[in-house]
């Protein structure tokens, strides 16, 4: 005999605010180590770019060939491991690609010259890029979807906190020279290896959620599947979310990462900053979006997660809006900086990472988020060959350009939320919920 379905209780908890077992937050930290290691091997580089060409007697070709890669292989690091997630199973990836960072990290931190430095910026960016999919596809699994954008959304904080460490490291250990960026990527190193250790004993149950098993067109009570059909990533149900979600993630992440690689650069070279005062710049402001992004993770699973999102993209794209104005004047700077950092937690990167495992099927995550990770990051990486030009011929012709790419991300946000978020599993319970608690 079919169940009739029940309304919700007015009188239990908002489902948004129910409290998450620790074993799952512990997943979240464990899966958020992908984003800090991946934002760590970034910023480390450029932190340490000068000591290695100085060290090594680098030319500039094999300067620019190490930052180039190291974009190059976290996208072909995404595509590949959320790939090989989905066919061999994501836990066996979830655990293995992060020792294999760790060997990369080690092989950089102890290199001897330029040639073995580049071996080890190959294998830990690889590892890198396969973690990134692998590991949010693990936690949105072990994840019941009442608390699955927070979960989701903490590893943007392990994202903030990777830049923070690898920035304030290269603060305190800039007159070390070779010892100080060998104890900047060997923490890398070593927090890689403790995250492998613990992944390893970690024991998740995936809980399948009879909602998002209908969502995919799949049995009541089935566990996601492994080895699934590349073609599924073409189908409608996946195709439509992935788009969305990729033509978020590049237009605001061409902005995004062009202030992340060449912000201090640009305050300097644009708006005739010194190099300290443009490095206190961005060593100010990232308290500030540690501490909002924390924010974030609080509202990630209620309605305001993306009532949010409208007025940060708001004032994000008018913060662009202001740089471009006054080309890059170091009094717009300091505007710009203010109010973007006051937005950019509640309309970057923390809402691609929870739209995409809301909206994309469960069967096929790794490889899809896989694949629009890895397609923006080849993007990005075009991008940053081309910007210290661009910032030369014009800095009002970039500035505008990017404008122009924030505004075209907060469409998109704006298409997910009004059109994909209600599809996806766990949003229409929890909006039932809040109607029934009001009526």
């Amino acid at each position: 005999m079919a169940r009739t379905p029940t309304a919700p209780d007015p009188t239990t908890p908002d489902p948004a605010k129910r409290p998450i077992p620790p074993h799952l937050w512990k997943a979240a930290a464990l899966s958020g180590m992908a984003s800090y290691l991946d934002a760590g091997l970034i910023v480390s580089i450029s932190v340490n770019l000068a000591i290695y060409r100085d060290t090594y007697d680098m030319g500039v070709w094999m300067a620019g060939a190490i930052s180039a890669i190291v974009t190059v292989c976290i996208a072909v690091g995404s595509l590949v491991g959320g790939r090989i997630a989905d066919l061999f199973g994501r836990r066996r990836v979830y655990n293995w690609d992060i020792f294999c960072f760790a060997v990369g990290a080690l092989v950089i931190t102890l290199a001897p010259d330029d040639i073995v430095l580049l071996i080890g910026v190959l294998v830990a960016g690889l590892a890198a890029g396969a973690d990134l999919p692998t590991s949010l596809a693990v936690v949105s699994d072990a994840a019941p979807s009442w608390a699955r954008g927070r979960l989701v959304a903490f590893t943007q904080v392990m994202w903030m906190l990777g830049i923070a460490v690898a920035i304030f490291l290269g603060f305190v250990l800039s007159t070390t020279g070779m010892v100080g960026a060998r104890l900047i990527t060997g923490q890398l190193a070593l927090a890689a290896v403790v995250t492998w250790l613990l992944r390893s004993r970690l024991k998740l149950s995936a809980e399948p959620d009879p909602e998002e098993d209908r969502a995919v067109g799949a049995p009541a009570g089935a566990t996601v599947p492994r080895g699934v059909a590349l073609r599924t990533m073409w189908t409608r149900a996946a195709l439509l979310p992935m788009a969305a979600t990729f033509v978020f993630y590049v237009t605001w992440g061409l902005g995004a990462n062009t202030f992340g690689q060449f912000g201090t650069y640009l305050l300097v070279t644009v708006s005739d900053a010194s190099q300290s005062l443009a490095t206190g710049i961005n060593l100010a402001f990232i308290p500030i979006g540690v501490l909002l992004t924390l924010a974030f993770v609080r509202v990630a699973d209620s309605p305001w997660r993306d009532r949010l999102f409208y007025v940060a993209a708001v004032v994000q794209v008018l913060a662009f809006v202001v740089a471009s104005l006054t080309a890059g004047a170091l009094v717009g700077m300091l505007v710009f900086f203010v109010l973007y950092q006051l937005s950019n937690p509640f309309a970057g990167e923390a809402n691609y990472k929870v739209w995409s495992q809301l909206t994309l099927p469960a069967d096929t995550r790794g490889t899809t988020q896989g694949f629009t990770y890895a397609l923006a990051r080849g993007i990005f990486a075009v991008a940053a060959f081309f910007t210290p030009a661009l910032a030369e011929y014009s800095a009002a012709v970039l500035l505008w350009s990017i404008t122009a790419c924030m505004a075209l991300a907060a469409f998109a946000g704006a298409f997910i939320i009004r059109v994909l978020v209600p599809r996806a599993s766990g949003v229409a319970p929890v909006r039932a919920h809040l109607k029934a608690a009001r009526a």
